[in-house]
């Protein structure tokens, strides 16, 4: 591993990554154990961290057989600490109204061992961070972008330093509010969804047996109980703003209070593991017109961001790394591998899974957000239809397990 350099440089590699997330330095080790020389933007990995007694991190992710593969492959997912991930053995959906709808998925009737696996954010990143202290032909530079210049002989990001990174292909890897994007003039669709995403983490009085909860409550939004080792779960509430800065403010026992409503008979009483620690985040859906652009491809964030009711975003962003990796390994001999039709391939990849998920996490979101009985009959109905029909709850959960 090459460490960064304070003074000046001019770096040249194949690939120039932006972007300092989980998704951003999952795609540094796959290009680099793919053989492709990488430049990381962003600070060098942090040291080892704490070890199981430090507390539980309120940004976790429910990640997929997709990201449960790409990890396990590149030696990352051995290297977290298993005794804080949990799998998810079941998932049980439940409408609201008086007559409710209940819908329930599980990892029997998929036929897995898993539904998913509930990951806390920093258990991830140290693991990543593991992993590339030690990578090859991975090049760190820290630094701030501010110029981006991209044609047919390569690419160029230019620091505020002076400093120069050449590649032959730029990576987007730097969130929602991506500025790769933005020097590519890239448009995009934006929808604020005047909701926050709630986060907190409880001890819960009876065992959660695996099984994740989610309650669709219309007018207070969308409100996930996702498991987490031992008798604990995590907390994500999709709440509408003004709900959600009241629940911020109230602290952590008043939302534990709150929960019992819809939780008491399934987990019991809720105790905060971290009374201080409610956290809160915007929920939006943005959709840039375009994946790539010359000498550029965008993943995670930077690419698409969608409401967190299916917990895919994450796992989008995986997918975005596995393919894009393929793309750039199925190049022709003759071409860069920031060539436009290599790009084009990484795009129709994964039109379709994004587009899906997508629209399904936006017609969800409006379809509960309507409070209208009319409306609330219909989609508990829905609800109950879906949960008898086998073929199509199955067809469904291979969607969501990410396996293709």
């Amino acid at each position: 591993m090459n460490t960064p350099s304070s003074s000046k440089q001019h770096v040249q590699t194949a690939v120039c990554i932006v972007g300092n997330g989980a998704i951003a330095k999952t795609a540094a080790l796959a290009f680099a154990q793919a053989g492709q020389s990488v430049t990381l933007l962003g600070p060098p990995p942090a040291p080892a961290g704490t070890g199981p007694e430090a507390s539980w991190d309120v940004r976790v992710y429910a990640l997929n057989h997709t990201a449960y593969d790409l990890l396990s492959g590149l030696k990352v997912w051995g290297a977290m600490d298993q005794q804080r991930v949990a799998t998810v053995d079941a998932m049980v959906v439940k409408g609201d109204g008086e007559q409710p709808g209940h819908l329930n998925f599980d990892a029997y009737g998929a036929h897995k061992d898993a539904l998913a696996w509930i990951v806390e954010d920093r258990n991830l990143n140290q693991a990543l961070d593991a992993a590339l202290r030690f990578a090859q032909n991975v090049h760190f530079v820290a630094g701030r972008a501010i110029a981006l210049k991209c044609d047919e002989e390569g690419a160029t990001v230019q620091l505020e330093d002076g400093s120069a990174l050449k590649a032959a292909l730029v990576v987007g890897a730097d969130g929602a509010q991506s500025w790769v994007r933005g020097q590519c003039d890239i448009g995009l669709d934006y929808k604020p969804y005047g909701q926050k995403g709630v986060v907190a983490n409880f001890d819960t009085e009876l065992p959660h047996h695996g099984a994740a909860h989610q309650w669709f409550t219309c007018d207070r939004g969308i409100v996930a109980l996702l498991p987490l080792p031992g008798n604990r779960v995590s907390l994500v509430w999709s709440a509408p703003d003004m709900l959600a800065d009241q629940l911020c403010s109230e602290g952590a026992q008043a939302l534990a209070d709150r929960l019992a409503e819809f939780a008491a008979d399934k987990l019991g009483k809720l105790t905060p593991v971290q009374p201080e620690l409610v956290r809160a985040f915007p929920l939006s859906l943005i959709r840039p017109h375009s994946l790539v652009a010359q000498r550029v491809a965008l993943i995670g964030d930077a690419a698409h961001v969608v409401h967190p009711l299916a917990g895919h975003g994450m796992n989008l962003g995986f997918g975005d790394v596995r393919d894009l990796v393929r793309a750039v390994g199925e190049c022709e001999e003759h071409r860069s591998i920031g060539d436009e039709r290599v790009l084009a391939r990484y795009a129709r990849a994964r039109k379709e899974e994004v587009l899906l998920m997508q629209a399904t996490t936006d017609g969800l979101q409006r379809l509960f957000g309507a409070n209208l009985e009319p409306v609330r009959a219909v989609r508990n109905f829905g609800l109950n239809l879906l949960d008898k029909l086998p073929v199509v709850k199955r067809k469904l959960m291979s969607h969501a397990l990410g396996r293709h």
